[in-house]
């Protein structure tokens, strides 16, 4: 079933979530490239037979397509993801080709780890208290004057927080704890009115655009308000960006970076990336630059 001779295109599926904007326009756009069956996969309806190593989607056997581009691995980021990755890692290593690695994608998904990661490499960040102590967690927030907690699986600023010093941010901080063990804490950093989303496939620098913070809000996501501009960064925040996003080693993503008055800052690096950012600012189709750039290397 593999495609190797250049008469036949090879077979693409993409794993995203049905009804997601970007899923189901990736998933169009590697369908008209190859011309083959139309396939955005969802993790949750696959079933793994081991030995046999097949992944049954759909009356599709995953295990004998040539690639699969990852775009979305659920509706929602939870530590459960990391389990659906692992039925990737299982047909990666039989031979299916992977955009981005399933290797890759784990060490981003869990925002301590991508944070030690940049830390690692030296990229400026925020201020930033870790802990399982909630006195400690309660000094960090006296420290930092205000502070953003933040759950270690999340996305848009989902399940965010505004702390400030005091009881208020005992009782907040004693409830959060209940369900999630580990604090992870960062200085709220003045933002002015955007920040950036510097876009990079195959490691290259793409695209960047700025989202512009609706007055009165805290965090600049288009859930909040935001708007999406067209922004020309200056080549040391382009390079910034690329060094984050360096060791990740993803085919697609996005670099989220706040200029402030003491400089630029990394808040993360996304390990899938949005579509509608780069298509909002610049009029670039990510999705069938993403698709081209897999075919590329799936064909070479």
């Amino acid at each position: 079933m593999h495609a190797h001779s250049n008469e036949k295109r090879p077979a693409v599926g993409v794993v995203g979530v049905r009804g997601g904007w970007s899923s189901e326009q990736l998933a169009d756009r590697v369908a008209e490239l190859t011309g083959g069956p139309r396939l955005l996969i969802e993790l949750d309806q696959v079933r793994l037979d081991l030995p046999s190593g097949r992944a049954l989607f759909q009356g599709h056997d995953l295990a004998q397509l040539d690639a699969l581009i990852i775009k979305k691995l659920g509706q929602d980021y939870s530590a459960d993801l990391l389990d659906r990755l692992e039925i990737l890692r299982l047909l990666e290593g039989r031979g299916v080709r992977m955009f981005s690695r399933p290797s890759a994608i784990a060490g981003l998904l869990d925002r301590l780890a991508c944070t030690v990661t940049l830390q690692l490499a030296g990229i400026p960040m925020p201020p930033t208290t870790i802990t399982e102590s909630l006195e400690h967690a309660l000094d960090a927030v006296a420290e930092y004057g205000q502070a953003i907690l933040k759950p270690l699986y999340s996305t848009k600023a989902r399940g965010m927080f505004v702390l400030s010093p005091g009881e208020t941010a005992r009782e907040a901080l004693a409830t959060y704890q209940r369900s999630h063990p580990v604090f992870y804490l960062q200085k709220t950093i003045e933002l002015g009115e955007r920040d950036l989303g510097v876009v990079f496939l195959g490691g290259a620098h793409l695209t960047t655009y700025a989202r512009n913070r609706k007055p009165g809000a805290w965090n600049t996501t288009t859930a909040s308000g935001g708007r999406y501009a067209p922004f020309d960064p200056p080549a040391e925040i382009i390079d910034l960006a690329r060094r984050a996003q360096a060791p990740f080693g993803l085919d697609f993503t996005c670099v989220d970076v706040a200029l402030t008055d003491s400089g630029p800052y990394v808040f993360e690096v996304s390990a899938f990336g949005g579509f509608r950012g780069v298509s909002q600012a610049s009029g670039m189709d990510a999705a069938r630059l993403l698709a081209e750039h897999v075919l590329q290397r799936v064909s070479a």
